[in-house]
This record gives structure tokens, sequence and C-alpha cells, in this order.
């Protein structure tokens, strides 16, 4: 599957979203994912089986419980393929902040 498969089911980028932070357990995963979502545990863990085999996510065993995290390697693939791309939108971003700093000097000339 292509990482951007992968990545473009919003529960799979809300399950990332909260490994960001650090490792959960499957079960503390699978609980947020419902109440947000309303899908049920059978489908959570289908996604995050999806995240695993495809090298976003690792996991490992703790007694009964599992812990998933992060796989950083396949988020920078990903980085570097879009990095490409940042030539098209930086000057914009730069272009903004220039517009945004000049109205700021323009609001604090203004005020009395």
């Amino acid at each position: 599957m292509h990482a951007f498969d992968v990545l473009g089911d919003p529960v799979r980028r809300r399950i990332l979203e909260l490994l960001a932070d650090g490792e959960l357990t499957a079960g503390a995963i699978s609980a947020s994912i419902q109440a947000e979502f309303a899908i049920s545990q059978p489908a959570v863990s289908q996604h995050l089986k999806v995240l695993r085999e495809n090298g976003f996510t690792t996991v490992r065993p703790d007694g009964q419980r599992r812990l998933y995290a992060v796989n950083g390697d396949s988020l920078r693939d990903v980085d570097e393929w879009l990095a490409g791309f940042r030539r098209l939108w930086a000057p914009r971003l730069d272009a903004l902040a220039t517009e945004i700093a000049r109205g700021k000097r323009q609001q604090r000339k203004d005020t009395p």
C-alpha cells in the first residue's frame, strides 16, 4: 500500500496524532478512536494493522498489553518526498509572513 493511501484515511491519521506524544496501549487507542469516530474495536484493530504492516507504527508486547508507537522512518520517507514540492509553497508563505508583519507595523503606527 502506498504511503498516501495509508495516510489518506482520517482514522489512521488520528491514530498517528495520538501516538505522536508517545507510546499508547492498543486499548487506549481503541477507546479514543471509538469515541471520536464511532467505529467498532475490530475496525480500530484493522487500522492499527494497516499502520503496522506499512511501517508507520511499531508494536511491542508488555505482558498482555500491546504498546504502539510511531515509526519515524516511514514519516521521514514521506517528508523527503514532499521536500520536492516545498519550493512551490515556500515563497507564498514567505510573502504571507511579510504581509502580516507589514499589517502589524501599520496597526502600531495607526494606534494612538
